[in-house]
């Protein structure tokens, strides 16, 4: 679908939208659900937007309702994820049929029903028996969740679903459908890289990437983590980038693995876990990690350390620091971290200034890099956001500038293709506060918008999007 090549006219692009859809519901059997089934992923879908990661959410109605490990299990889960994966434009078709604004203001049992209903009718081949429990038992479902009037007001809208057909208004639209990736998102993406790279960036996150894991190399090398996983049947490869990150096909049960249980690996990205070598944190140092949790960076960087020095790992959020603590315990490196669970704006205040010969800021941020390994993440992110973003990783650079002593390094690391969050954060950074660039030569591309500093890319390097700027403290 080449983008300059679409005739921009609304029936040609409605005519290839529904091509697009067509393609992917031909391929799938025909669909019989009953109310009661129904019923569960309704609820499925509406409890993912309370409980994050929407994974957990999905086990626990499973398991509520019995479903666990069923046939009903696979089949639901494969319809979850669908609904997950085209949220944001399910919500695009559902305030199209309801006649509002946007879908967030309808009722969540109400936007929940919509967003299973649409998918089902679109995607799916559903039979005429399935089309009446979506019809009739959905709507006495509404009914006794929500008020009557809000199953009334979904039955009168049935029809509506049922004859639905996209009609996208501009070209990024018609690529929202094909790729799935918020039209915003895809305007900045085509002038960022260009029409042509654009879509192998588009295409790249749609594809499910291998698992990738990190090797502990203070408890293995490279090549016995190799052989225990072919071993396990599977048939890993070494990163040519990272040469401690092994790769292979999914699905893993961690919970099974051996090398896992006993912290010879540990689950990282291979892009994440450039961002340690680069720092490049040597024995005895004192060094900062100040969003830690869950703590893939944090035992990597105590590793490379050889467990002499001290890491101060921060973050604020509960449920991850119980991970990195898990992590920590079970890869032996808690010995020289101290966890706190503070903002790390507040790291001058808690430890002092100029007390850090490193310090690492994997900041927070809109995650656009990693759309391909959190699907649902893309619908997420929204554009009005970014300016909110960036002030706090301003304030984040600024706090690590000040605990960070003279000649030390501070590495600043995003997993966001936004420049906003790349290299104009760096070029503020460079203007404001006592820092000067360190060149980065590699594993990856440099940056084309701002020489020295790093980008790694999904459709060119088999990677999560990841960018890198490497500052030293002015003495």
């Amino acid at each position: 679908m080449a983008a300059d090549s679409l005739d921009l006219k609304p029936e040609r692009l409605a005519e290839e939208a529904w091509k697009v859809i067509e393609a992917e519901r031909s391929g799938r059997p025909k669909l019989y659900l009953d109310g009661r089934l129904l019923r569960v992923l309704i609820e499925i879908v509406k409890e993912a937007e309370a409980v994050k990661p929407s994974q957990q959410a999905k086990r626990d109605v499973m398991k509520k309702h019995g479903f666990v490990g069923t046939n009903e299990d696979r089949i639901l889960t494969a319809i979850f994820y669908d609904v997950m994966r085209k949220q944001g434009l399910l919500d695009r078709f559902a305030a199209e049929v309801a006649g509002v604004p946007s879908a967030l203001v309808l009722d969540p049992w109400l936007r929940a029903a919509l967003r299973v209903a649409l998918d089902i009718a679109l995607y799916h081949r559903p039979l005429p028996s399935t089309k009446r429990h979506l019809r009739w038992s959905v709507a006495d479902f509404l009914s006794s969740q929500t008020h009557p009037f809000v199953g009334m007001f979904y039955w009168r809208l049935i029809d509506k679903v049922f004859s639905y057909r996209p009609r996208p208004k501009s070209v990024e639209e018609l690529m929202e459908i094909k790729y799935l990736i918020p039209a915003w998102l895809i305007r900045r993406v085509r002038k960022l890289l260009g029409d042509e790279e654009a879509e192998e960036l588009l295409k790249a996150f749609n594809t499910v990437p291998p698992i990738s894991v990190r090797v502990n190399t203070l408890k293995a090398s490279v090549e016995e983590v190799v052989e225990a996983l072919r071993k396990e049947g599977k048939d890993p490869w070494v990163s040519d980038r990272v040469p401690v990150v092994v790769k292979f096909e999914g699905p893993y049960n961690l919970d099974k693995s051996r090398i896992h249980r006993e912290g010879k690996i540990i689950v990282q990205e291979e892009a994440s876990a450039a961002a340690s070598i680069i720092l490049d944190p040597k024995p005895g140092e004192t060094v900062v990690d100040m969003c830690a949790a869950p703590g893939g960076k944090t035992t990597h960087l105590a590793e490379l350390m050889k467990l002499k020095g001290r890491i101060y790992a921060f973050d604020v959020d509960p449920v991850r620091i119980k991970r990195m603590r898990e992590n920590l315990r079970r890869t032996g490196t808690e010995r020289i971290v101290r966890v706190i669970r503070a903002d790390a704006r507040k790291a001058p205040k808690i430890l002092g200034e100029e007390v850090a010969d490193k310090v690492l800021l994997d900041a927070p941020c809109s995650s656009t890099g990693t759309i391909a390994k959190n699907p649902e993440l893309r619908w997420r992110v929204h554009e009005h956001r970014l300016e909110e973003i960036v002030d706090m990783q301003r304030q984040l650079l600024r706090a690590a500038a000040k605990i960070l002593k003279p000649g030390g390094r501070l590495l600043y690391t995003v997993c966001s293709i936004l420049p906003e969050e790349g290299e104009e954060n760096v070029k503020w950074a460079l203007k404001n506060l006592p820092l000067e660039l360190v060149e980065l030569k590699g594993p990856y591309d440099e940056s084309e918008l701002l020489p020295g500093t790093m980008r790694a890319w999904p459709h060119r390097h088999g990677t999560l999007g990841f960018f890198y700027a490497l500052f030293e403290k002015k003495g």
